[in-house]
């Protein structure tokens, strides 16, 4: 039967990753369209991999310094000789798919201006199977990581189940180092850029988004594609493969005259989840001169499609495995799967320009920039309820028809696989969120190389769009983050207690003063976190406006049209930048878990991963919904309302989205990566923080 299972998975993988390839050809024999496109095209290209080749350098040593201090550990006994090992390939992976991502979205940027060319579905079509590729590639090599270690742990070295789940979660650690470096770097190169173009370009000279004259403009493009598209696809890769690993780890806890048959139910899950996205994948398409609205709806068939069927093929899987008496455990899956859907619409509501809270707050732009950044904060702090209650209603109803009641490994078995559900959809969910930067990028090519103002119109089209489902794809993300970091917490328990720590439920009560200490540190930490990458972008966009000035006071007949801006330049501004800038917040993240745990012991550790949970969760909602809703709210005014492009409104409409521009795409999205490595360190430290901490 274990074999049959884990070679299940394995397919899954096998199928992901061939699906990727054939779509990904596909999306390579569309026109690139004219060598003016081709050339804008091929220097995004050659800057995004400039970007990444100096990014990975620098990754390349946190993880060799890593290596060593995880092969120390194993020596002194600590862990296991796999841990190390482990580690690697998760970093490679998560890393991975996020350059084969990115690749595709480069070379599909000019495919999908010209596409539009033709028509608003093709250009559809061209964006959307772009993001499949990426999509298809993270849950591809994530069910590959996860079903080539099964097997070599298990046929290969024998190992039982408890020790394989053990030694697997640590390559989740490695998945979210790399995530984060992706994230935070990527993040604060795309919005350094992006800030620099729109505040010296669009409010200061007055020329066009993505006008050729603007330096910054490349930049801006690449910055989609190293933060929204790699960053992205290495962000979700860590969330896809924590929430199996610690669902599996759960389980074998839960189960143990049946571990295996409990381990394999998220990784088969996983599987189906990808059939699933694939047939849905065939149902997006769209009608011409849509609106969003229909736009929207065009990319929901296809996921609401692939959810439906997960939900009724889950309910046999866990029939077969575990016995209709675990019906409890299908509910589970369920309740993550429509948590995931209710999210995605509540986000929708709040960051869409079809819907009055973006509309209202585009109206508040008629009264200056304070007006609509008062508006965005209040708006994005509200948008926080409806997430909270829905995640609360899923955690509740996960644990208790479980079987919480009766058993609390149930009942937390139960939460796990309700994140292995939110997530079953990635493929397709990711393809969505996805495409939307190569759109961003179709609509500023068509803009440089002078294309007929109605592709334009498509393009935008598309953007407004693909920033709907960004923002609906980090709700998402950080959905599936918080039922993800409350499993890795149980997690982390129960590894504490195999390696030898006594525990019991009183050492984690809220009057013992080392968990209220650890609690106010991890509540804390989000805020910090957040003020680091707000600073850095602020840094790094600061040199970036300096340039773009100097470059426009300087460079004689550019303003013209006689002379070529200095695109380089830009993009080695924020190359660097980002590549400084992200050092700092990643090693605080790694280093705190393992302080706190070092001085408080283990009970501080737990209430430091509650505290950063709950506060990284409605801090990075918060900081999503906001940063959507202000770039939405610019693009409601720019398609003609409240005196349209040029106007004093759209003026304070880009001030507000560049106040959202480090809230939606570098802070937010980073903290959901945040809350889950500090439970990935929390958990390969257990042994050293219980034999040697001070309390």
């Amino acid at each position: 039967m274990e074999k049959y299972l884990v070679l299940a998975t394995f397919m899954g993988s096998v199928i992901a990753l061939i699906f990727a390839f054939v779509t990904g050809k596909k999306v390579l024999s569309f026109d690139e369209g004219t060598p003016l496109m081709s050339k804008i095209s091929q220097s995004i290209r050659a800057g995004a991999n400039a970007y990444l080749k100096r990014q990975y350098t620098v990754v390349g040593v946190f993880f060799a310094c890593m290596i060593v201090v995880l092969c120390v550990m194993a020596a002194l006994k600590l862990l296991t000789w796999f841990v190390p090992f482990a580690f690697l390939t998760g970093g490679f992976f998560s890393g991975l798919s996020g350059f084969i991502g990115m690749r595709i979205a480069t070379k599909a940027n000019c495919r999908t201006a010209n596409a539009c060319r033709d028509g608003l579905n093709r250009g559809l079509r061209v964006a959307f199977s772009a993001g499949s590729v990426m999509g298809f590639t993270v849950v591809g090599l994530g069910l590959l990581d996860i079903s080539v270690w099964f097997m070599l742990l298990r046929f290969v070295f024998k190992l039982e189940a408890a020790d394989i789940t053990s030694a697997m979660l640590t390559f989740g650690m490695g998945a979210s180092s790399m995530a984060l470096f992706a994230r935070v770097g990527g993040g604060i190169f795309t919005k350094a850029a992006d800030v620099g173009a729109d505040l010296v370009g669009k409010v200061e000279a007055g020329i066009p988004e993505d006008d050729p004259r603007n330096p910054a403009v490349i930049a801006d493009n690449v910055g989609d594609n190293v933060g929204d598209v790699a960053g992205m696809g290495a962000d979700l890769y860590e969330s896809y493969v924590g929430s199996i690993i610690s669902a599996s780890a759960l389980g074998v806890a839960a189960f143990s005259d049946q571990a295996f048959k409990a381990m394999a139910i998220p990784m088969v899950m996983a599987a189906v989840g990808i059939i699933c996205s694939i047939i849905g994948s065939f149902f997006v398409k769209t009608e011409e001169n849509a609106d969003q609205r229909t736009l929207l709806k065009a990319l929901s068939r296809g996921t609401n499609l692939a959810a439906i069927l997960i939900a009724i093929i889950s309910f046999f899987l866990v029939w077969a495995l575990l016995g209709i008496e675990h019906w409890g455990l299908y509910v589970a899956i369920l309740s993550g799967l429509v948590a995931g859907v209710l999210i995605g619409k509540a986000t929708e509501y709040y960051t869409s320009d079809t819907y009055k809270p973006t509309q209202e707050l585009s109206s508040k732009s008629q009264t200056g920039s304070a007006t609509i950044i008062i508006g965005g904060l209040g708006l994005g702090m509200l948008s926080t309820a409806v997430p909270i209650v829905i995640v609360a209603v899923c955690i509740l109803l996960a644990f208790f028809l479980s079987g919480g009641a009766a058993s609390t490994g149930m009942g937390l078995y139960g939460i796990a696989l309700a994140a292995v559900g939110m997530l079953s959809t990635l493929g397709i969910t990711l393809a969505t969120d996805a495409y939307g930067p190569v759109a961003d990028n179709a609509g500023g090519i068509a803009e440089m190389a002078g294309l007929e103002p109605e592709v334009r119109k498509r393009t935008d089209a598309l953007d407004s769009l693909g920033n709907t489902t960004a923002a609906t794809g980090k709700g998402f993300a950080i959905g599936s983050a918080a039922l993800t970091a409350l499993a890795l917490m149980a997690s982390y328990i129960e590894k504490v207690k195999e390696v030898g720590a006594n525990v019991t439920f009183e050492d984690f009560s809220l009057m013992n003063p080392v968990v209220l200490v650890g609690l106010f540190i991890g509540a804390c930490l989000p805020f910090v976190f957040a003020a680091l990458t707000m600073n850095s972008v602020g840094r790094a966009a600061q040199s970036v406006v300096l340039e773009v000035r100097r470059q426009f006071r300087e460079i004689t007949g550019l303003m013209e049209g006689k002379a070529d801006p200095d695109y380089a330049r830009c993009v080695d501004l924020c190359t660097k930048a980002s590549l400084k800038e992200m050092v700092l917040p990643t090693v605080i993240a790694v280093v705190t878990p393992i302080v706190v745990g070092m001085i408080l012991g283990f009970k501080g550790v737990v209430g430091l991963l509650a505290g950063a949970t709950v506060t990284g969760f409605l801090m990075a909602i918060y900081m999503a919904n906001a940063g959507g809703a202000w770039d939405n709210a610019k693009k409601y005014i720019e398609a003609g309302n409240f005196g349209g492009k040029g106007s004093d409104c759209h003026k304070a409409g880009v001030v507000g989205d560049t106040v959202g521009d480090p809230f939606k795409d570098t802070a937010g999205p980073a903290i959901n990566i945040l809350i889950k490595l500090l439970s990935m360190v929390s958990i390969v430290f257990a042994g050293l923080i219980v034999n040697y901490a001070i309390l």
